[in-house]
């Protein structure tokens, strides 16, 4: 067959995630075939605004028996189950030994021990609004609450890396409906944002004799705002002065998008007051767009990849962004599964990052609750 006449849209290709390294394949002619798999239950979208039961509405005792504080905006708090902690013994050649063999070596069985915080930060004392439902000041509070626990962690000489993160809907196995986020600071960098920052440092080298500041996604940026031009090269979703949200070129997730700084902002410490507002505005209207494709509460799990702590050496080279995979495939109750081959081989998507974009613009930035209860 003739070059020309590939179609993106209808015929197999792979592409190239330069953030990590990776591949995916994109198959977008297996959008037309039937679905006789899995069907999920669509959550309940009625829970009240207090929930007596809930362990992290406002002055509520936890599981643990600490009691929460009446906190009336973005709250944070240390996880009474943390995955880190911040004291901990070595694992010493003996433990290995205990568990690895005596004559394991270090080339085929390595062990660090690793030491963290963890915290807990609610985004709103109300149990019944997710992100998209909350007002750009609500918003707001929660990336001052972003910024200043990262500050926070990121002043501990312990801390390597501040992961702050979301996961929403219990599709997407959060454990509690009332909307919050994590944050995991850990001893080490964790391994998707190492391979990031290991990118991100070769793009710089090696553009560095004609720009000693390149920067891999200021070169994206800039590329897809050209790209939106032309309605077949546009991945962008919306944009302000400050972000732009997108579906990356690269995309696994169906519907799966980053924000992205448009400056070189290498991490949320650094935004001032009106880049802060301008990411609550870039979240609130992509998360709105995500509720309203299917008119659910759409799960995703969504978090911010930016510098290491500010002692790290490759702080600099690092650029902000928010990453979001949501896992809804056709339907409020059809979801993506990345097995078999996605498991064996490399990641693989049904629809075209174009095709996708495109779908997301086309949603209201209204949030369909308030279309249909109307003006106030």
């Amino acid at each position: 067959m003739a070059s020309e006449d590939f179609s993106f849209a209808d015929h197999s290709h792979r592409r190239f995630n330069p953030l990590t390294g990776s591949w995916a394949l994109c198959s977008p002619h297996r959008a037309k075939r039937p679905w006789l798999g899995q069907v999920e239950e669509v959550a309940g979208e009625h829970p009240p605004p207090y929930d007596p039961k809930c362990f992290l509405c406002p002055g509520n005792t936890r599981a643990t028996g600490a009691q929460n504080s009446n906190y009336s905006s973005a709250h944070v708090f240390p996880n009474d189950y943390a995955a880190l902690h911040a004291e901990q013994p070595e694992c010493t050649a003996d433990a290995l030994a205990r568990v690895a063999g005596s004559n394991a070596s270090d080339e085929l069985f390595r062990v660090e021990s690793t030491r963290g915080r963890c915290k807990v930060l609610c985004f709103t004392p109300r149990h019944d609004l997710t992100l998209p439902e909350l007002s750009i000041d609500d918003i707001c509070s929660v990336v001052r609450a972003w910024q200043d626990v990262y500050a926070e962690l990121s002043a501990d000489p312990a801390i390597r890396y501040v992961q702050l993160f979301e996961n929403k809907g219990a599709m997407m196995g959060c454990s509690n409906p009332h909307p919050h986020g994590q944050v995991w600071a850990l001893s080490d960098i964790p391994t998707e944002p190492a391979k990031e920052i290991a990118s991100l440092k070769a793009f710089r080298r090696k553009h560095a004799d004609a720009d000693p500041d390149a920067c891999l996604l200021c070169s994206y940026v800039r590329a897809e705002e050209a790209n939106a031009t032309s309605e077949s090269t546009n991945r962008v979703i919306l944009q302000n002065d400050s972000f732009v949200a997108l579906v990356p070129f690269w995309a696994v997730w169906p519907l799966e998008a980053m924000i992205v700084a448009k400056a070189h902002v290498s991490s949320i410490a650094e935004l001032d007051g009106t880049q802060a507002r301008h990411l609550a505005e870039a979240i609130q209207g992509l998360t709105i767009r995500y509720d309203n494709v299917f008119q659910c509460s759409f799960p995703y799990s969504m978090g911010l990849h930016q510098a290491p702590t500010a002692a790290d050496p490759d702080a600099g080279c690092c650029h902000l962004h928010l990453h979001f995979y949501p896992p809804l495939l056709r339907s409020a109750t059809v979801r993506k599964f990345l097995v078999g081959f996605e498991m064996m081989a490399e990641p693989q998507r049904d629809l075209t990052a174009e095709q996708a974009a495109g779908w997301l613009r086309a949603q209201s930035p209204v949030h369909y609750k308030q279309a249909r209860m109307g003006p106030a």
